[in-house]
């Protein structure tokens, strides 16, 4: 009887190795969906929705965060697999940081059309004004019933109005309105712009001087910082004193070189690595910075 237990132990254990050793063969080839680049506050990447209909949601959404301060993007793709929906949008969440920075208050609608699910991922700072329960029902109300119709535009306009009304009556903090425009929209930072225009002119600075002269391109270089700063922030005294730094650092550049024999310096190269605050995006929409989701709301069907 003894020897017989030990038989079955070596067996159970011939057993567990043999399924340890598969997993992971069985799991080749199921790698995760690559969270997409976020291009705009709607992303439709199974080609439902029309021009029109994108542009619809996202003027709703563009005003939403214009009145609110809130980021909210609509997410449409074909399926998760071989992740959960829920997995996935709160990947999606913390890779893009939508919401704003100092707040967090960003919102995803994600739809799987294939795998017939929606997901309401909500970042923590909206879990009060967009609860579990209320997302639950937004989808099973709202969305899903039209969906089931085939009617995927109409579903998620309706989402999205009930979204809003939630959202604006939370009484978050109020959208800060005395920074210039171009500071304020899309997440940009005032050291971001600092430390791009620091590099840029040391590294530009070297280039022109050798074609224009050390005069005309710190001149150059001084104009170029004003151009840029003026179209990021419309704003003419803050272009003035960045068009006077660049111009006084390309000086104090040229000055440095020839006091150490014209000896190259390792700057370049350097302005490739730098980001201008959250995720990058085209369309002219940028993530806020602000992340945080830690998995509230809701999955539904339909």
């Amino acid at each position: 009887m003894a020897f017989s237990w030990r038989k079955l132990r070596t067996a159970f254990r011939l057993g567990l190795l043999g399924l340890c050793l598969f997993i992971p063969f069985a799991t080749v080839g199921q790698t995760l969906l690559q969270v997409p680049e976020l291009s705009g506050r709607v992303i439709d990447n199974t080609g439902t929705l029309s021009a029109a209909e994108r542009s619809v949601l996202e003027e709703k959404l563009a005003e939403l965060e214009s009145a609110s301060g809130s980021q909210v993007v609509v997410l449409m793709v074909n399926t998760t697999a071989p992740e959960d929906i829920a997995a996935f949008a709160n990947r999606v969440g913390n890779t893009w940081k939508i919401g704003r920075r100092e707040v967090g208050d960003g919102l995803i609608v994600l739809v799987a059309k294939e795998d017939r699910k929606i997901r309401i991922e909500v970042a923590k700072t909206l879990e009060g004004a967009v609860p579990d329960l209320m997302a639950s029902r937004v989808i099973s109300q709202s969305i899903a019933p039209r969906f089931k119709q085939g009617e995927f535009f109409s579903g998620l306009d309706a989402g999205v109005d009930q979204l809003s009304v939630l959202i604006r009556n939370e009484g978050l903090p109020a959208p800060a309105s005395d920074k210039p425009s171009g500071l304020q929209d899309n997440g940009f930072q005032w050291l971001d712009l600092g430390v791009f225009l620091f590099f840029a002119s040391a590294v530009a600075g070297s280039m022109v001087r050798r074609v224009f002269g050390t005069r005309a391109g710190s001149l150059l270089v001084g104009l170029a910082c004003l151009g840029i700063v003026y179209f990021v922030t419309r704003t003419w005294w803050l272009a003035g004193l960045a068009g006077v730094a660049g111009w006084v650092m390309t000086l104090l550049s040229a000055a440095g070189r020839n006091a150490v024999g014209g000896g190259s310096h390792p700057t370049g190269g350097v302005g490739n690595h730098l980001s201008w605050g959250g995720s990058s995006s085209s369309g002219g929409f940028r993530s806020g910075g602000g992340g945080n989701f830690g998995g509230g709301g809701a999955s539904g069907g339909w």
